[in-house]
């Protein structure tokens, strides 16, 4: 598929969706009853995240039918997925092309999970101050006393994640991570976020000029990016992966081909080691940075 730039409306996009071509390739993959949902929810998903419209028509075609195709909603209420605009840069910094990833939300990642038929439990609980008991001296594993009063925890601040899955065959297995480690991990492998930045939006000292700069999920969403990338984490080292799990995990962050290959354009850059391609399906991901066409147009780098 190419990967042109365009700056099209939501209008062009159905033009675009209602060609002979892309309408017979939209009917094999979702059939004739689902087709007009299908298109319906699509040009919804532009309207509602104009960012999009800056991306090649079909990038977000590829992302919607893959996720279609694992019976996925794009709806952003639901967060089961994603099409997050993102930017290609050449060796000099300019940008070549705009295009839609496909990325799994949290919520997607249960879904997939469950549908295995293998889970009986699936979820992270954010972890309050005071909570966080340290290691058992003699398993090593983490403790925890939970405080009973949900009005009083809930206003206290977040020190951590535990990702947890139970299977049906009684196996169990968790992870926790300080809120610490989950900043650091999002400073070095999120290229729109900034830890130091993170902690002056926090502290209100960033100009309102300049806010518009910080519509990362990351800055804005922090325990909801955390909680997905838990739960990815967990699931790829220790989970159940059914087939169609495995390859939604594979093509998660990426763009996706015509022929369903994907592309990891996050490791697309000048300075790109070679080894870093290896793991383009072990790091984390990124949630839709873009609120307005506005971002896409300003920011001069990478939409991460």
């Amino acid at each position: 598929m190419g990967n042109e730039v365009t700056t099209t409306q939501p209008k062009g996009m159905v033009g675009f969706l209602s060609s002979d071509k892309v309408k017979a390739n939209i009917l094999q993959v979702v059939g004739q009853k689902n087709t007009a949902r299908f298109i319906a929810s699509v040009v919804s998903a532009v309207q509602n995240t104009p960012a999009l419209q800056e991306c090649s028509h079909n990038s977000i075609l590829s992302a919607a039918l893959l996720g279609e195709a694992l019976n996925l909603s794009p709806s952003p209420q639901l967060g089961q997925f994603y099409m997050v605009p993102y930017k290609k840069k050449d060796r000099e910094g300019k940008v070549v092309s705009v295009d839609a990833q496909f990325q799994l939300g949290a919520k997607g990642y249960k879904q997939l999970a469950m549908r295995t038929g293998q889970y009986k439990d699936l979820d992270v609980i954010y972890i309050r101050q005071g909570e966080y008991l340290g290691r058992d001296r003699s398993t090593g594993k983490h403790k925890f006393e939970f405080i009973e009063d949900d009005a009083i925890r809930e206003e206290l601040p977040v020190i951590g994640y535990l990702a947890y899955f139970e299977l049906l065959n009684g196996f169990r297995k968790e992870i926790f991570w300080t809120r610490t480690k989950m900043e650091k991990h999002a400073d070095q492998y999120s290229q729109a976020f900034n830890l130091n930045d993170f902690h002056l939006l926090q502290e209100g000292k960033i100009p309102k000029k300049d806010l518009w700069k910080y519509s990362s999920f990351w800055y804005k969403s922090f325990d909801e990016m955390a909680e997905k990338t838990m739960i990815r984490q967990l699931i790829s080292k220790w989970g159940i992966m059914s087939i169609e799990m495995s390859d939604a995990y594979e093509r998660d962050m990426a763009v996706i081909s015509e022929d369903g290959s994907p592309r990891y354009i996050d490791n697309e850059t000048i300075n790109q080691h070679e080894d870093d391609l290896s793991q383009a399906n072990t790091v984390d991901f990124e949630e839709p940075m873009f609120v307005n066409s506005e971002v896409v147009k300003q920011t001069g780098g990478d939409p991460f």
